[in-house]
């Protein structure tokens, strides 16, 4: 009774966090893509491969974790996927052993953006579920069956045909779920403020100081006297502080001169066409995109396109889409994090990102009326919960129905054979 009880604990602790880490990263396959890429180039790989291996590989991920997780949550396979998830958990754990030692990155990915862990965190994360994945391996047949076996094929296929769906949804438009901080609804001022009494960051330097021909490192409580000449001077960072959810934002216009507050100010809406690398931008909608510019400016409202890319490749931009609107330079990553699409469209009201498009979905702005609904149809929260009734009703309600009458048809059957 107890090994049972233990087994089906470390089985559902399993199977839930195989499910909740795959969806993640299945309804953000770009994000995953982009971390897969860090990846790549802290093993010195980058380059290597293009960039539709790494998406690929975004969306098998994603895949075999839920299915993991699905199989183990149903029983489905029971003996050979509880030693997949043995397997898996085994390479994982020695994975983030290799990224705690050497650091790599700073956050491993496993729960995309929804869940930022250390790499300490995740390597303690991994030894829990490993010791999970050990006492499944031994007793895989303590895990009772959800549905019968001539039923289990219907759970199996329908969750792969699921999960792949949402992956190619969320490529081809934006992530039905956005965890980032640039999500519909939040302020990006208010994202880059600093709480008041906010741990600060600890920072040590060291200053290399050179004396008779011998150079020594002194930091500043042994500051030497004025008979050493000073060489040169290195900072690391000791202890960090409170980092703001949205910190590396900056706008700077072909002048060169900051123009963030002004932008983030402006009363009223503001149109910013997010493309981090121009070279790469999709330009199969430029007619689209100079449309919505030009409407912006009937209306008088601010248009930017925000990029990355140097000089050169924006020229090439104009002289192939016949763009008119100011190019300004952002950081490519902070590019990356704000939308998931290149090109990609954000409405700014007053600061507050009141509406996002893929470049796939961009909206038709034909009256001033347009603008102003933007912010009240787009709600984050009402999007939210819209998601997760389209999942309850597409996925959730549908396998609950198999089960029941899956297990109805089971107690009849075991029934009638008794009585007869």
């Amino acid at each position: 009774m107890i090994k049972s009880v233990v087994v089906n604990i470390s089985r559902l602790l399993l199977s839930l966090t195989f499910i909740f880490s795959g969806f993640v990263k299945a309804v953000d396959p770009l994000g995953t893509q982009y971390k897969l890429e860090d990846y790549a180039a802290a093993m010195s790989l980058d380059g290597i491969f293009p960039t539709w291996i790494f998406l690929c590989g975004s969306v098998a991920m994603s895949a075999l974790e839920v299915m993991i997780g699905i199989q183990l949550l149903f029983a489905i396979n029971r003996r050979i996927i509880s030693k997949v998830v043995l397997l898996f958990m085994l390479v994982m754990t020695g994975l983030t052993l290799w990224i705690y030692i050497s650091d790599p990155v700073e956050d491993c990915g496993c729960f995309g953006d929804a869940i930022k862990l250390t790499n300490g965190q995740t390597l303690m994360k991994n030894i829990v579920l490993l010791v999970c994945a050990v006492l499944v391996a031994l007793w895989p047949k303590k895990m009772p069956r959800m549905v019968s076996l001539s039923n289990q094929w219907i759970v199996f296929h329908y969750s792969l045909v699921f999960i792949i769906a949402v992956s190619v949804y969320c490529i081809h438009y934006l992530p039905i779920f956005d965890f980032r901080p640039y999500h519909i609804g939040a302020n990006i001022p208010e994202g880059m403020e600093i709480p008041d009494g906010a741990e600060q960051p600890v920072f040590e330097t060291t200053f290399i100081m050179e004396k008779d021909g011998k150079q020594e490192e002194f930091t500043v409580d042994n500051y030497p006297d004025s008979t050493w000449t000073f060489i040169d001077s290195k900072t690391k960072l000791v202890k960090a502080g409170y980092e703001p959810p949205i910190h590396d934002f900056f706008l700077q216009d072909h002048e060169g001169d900051d123009i963030t507050d002004a932008v983030l100010s402006h009363p009223g809406y503001t149109l910013l066409l997010i493309t981090p690398n121009l070279e790469v931008a999709d330009d199969t909608n430029f007619g689209h995109l100079n449309a919505i510019y030009d409407y912006a400016q009937q209306k008088k409202v601010p248009f930017y396109c925000l990029t990355a890319s140097e000089d050169g490749a924006i020229q090439h931009w104009i002289d192939i889409t016949g763009a008119e609107y100011p190019f300004v330079k952002c950081d490519g990553l902070t590019l990356k994090t704000m939308v998931r699409s290149n090109p990609g469209l954000i409405l700014l009201k007053e600061g507050t990102v009141a509406g996002k498009w893929s470049n796939n979905n961009l909206p038709t702005l034909d009256d001033a009326s347009k603008l102003q609904a933007f912010d009240e149809t787009n709600s984050y929260d009402a999007h939210n919960k819209q998601m997760w009734l389209y999942i309850l009703l597409w996925y959730v309600l549908p396998l609950a129905l198999l089960v029941l009458a899956d297990r109805t048809w089971h107690i009849f059957n075991t029934l009638s054979t008794h009585y007869n």
